[in-house]
């Protein structure tokens, strides 16, 4: 799947922003490598060097477009490309932290298990992860996948990824080796100049997908078909701008001591 750091940073201060919110509840950490984990175009991995300027932060990524403008934007960080669901965590780690990467593995619970075990005691694993695929942006892509016009072009392959499971699930499956965790939901409203501005942001991220699996002539008719099922999902307000709205769901969870 190709991703484009220009297309997410269209938006660069809402997506932050839930960053920065995970950040403010990480505590101090212990001695030992801090690492962003689909540190994206690097924006979340500057807010952890700004936080805890003392660490030794590196950004980890799996594509080179996000590692090259990572690494320009923080030169004098180590960004590396890794797969993470195959990456082997380093033991004594005080910090791993994923805004908005984990959502695409469909055995994260796993990974986030073996994260918080390789932990320094007392470190903390920070992760945030959008619960929106009920939300219209993302039935909706679904649905014109499926419509008439697309169904051809997909065969029946299911594009969606999977949902989250319960927060109860990650507090049980992180509890053996935390001391301490906390998850909770938080919703955001942003703001956008129109519906054309939704597709704009989904198109750096859940929409990606779906254009990737067509061929490049069908691309725009998708977005086209798209975009009207978005503007009629997500009416004007008065001002003519649109509200959409933005489930994400944290995990903080403190490694034993």
């Amino acid at each position: 799947m190709a991703w484009s750091a220009s297309q997410y940073l269209k938006f660069e201060d809402e997506r932050t922003r839930p960053a920065r919110d995970l950040l403010a509840q990480v505590p101090e950490l212990p001695p030992g490598p801090a690492f962003d984990l689909g540190c994206g175009p690097g924006n979340s991995t500057e807010l952890i060097q700004q936080r805890f300027p003392d660490a030794s932060v590196s950004g980890l990524d799996s594509d080179e477009n996000m590692l090259l403008t990572a690494a320009k934007r923080l030169p004098g960080l180590t960004f590396e490309k890794a797969d993470l669901a195959t990456w082997v965590p380093p033991k004594g780690a005080s910090l791993f932290y994923g805004n908005a990467v984990f959502q695409w593995l469909p055995n994260h619970l796993d990974i986030l298990e073996r994260l918080t075990a390789s932990l320094a005691p007392g470190g903390t694993l920070a992760v945030q992860m959008p619960d929106n695929i009920d939300q219209p942006t993302h039935v909706l892509m679904e649905e014109t996948a499926r419509s008439a016009e697309f169904t051809d072009a997909f065969d029946g392959r299911t594009i969606r990824r999977n949902p989250l499971s319960a927060p109860s699930v990650y507090v049980e499956r992180l509890s053996q080796h935390a001391a301490h965790i906390e998850v909770w939901h938080t919703i955001y409203y942003h703001r956008l100049t129109n519906a054309e501005a939704i597709v704009e942001w989904v198109k750096g991220t859940g929409l990606r997908p779906y254009l990737d699996a067509l061929p490049s002539e069908r691309r725009d008719a998708f977005t086209t078909a798209y975009t009207d099922r978005i503007r009629d999902a997500y009416p004007a307000l008065s001002d003519g701008r649109v509200l959409l709205r933005f489930p994400r769901f944290f995990v903080v969870a403190v490694k034993s001591d």
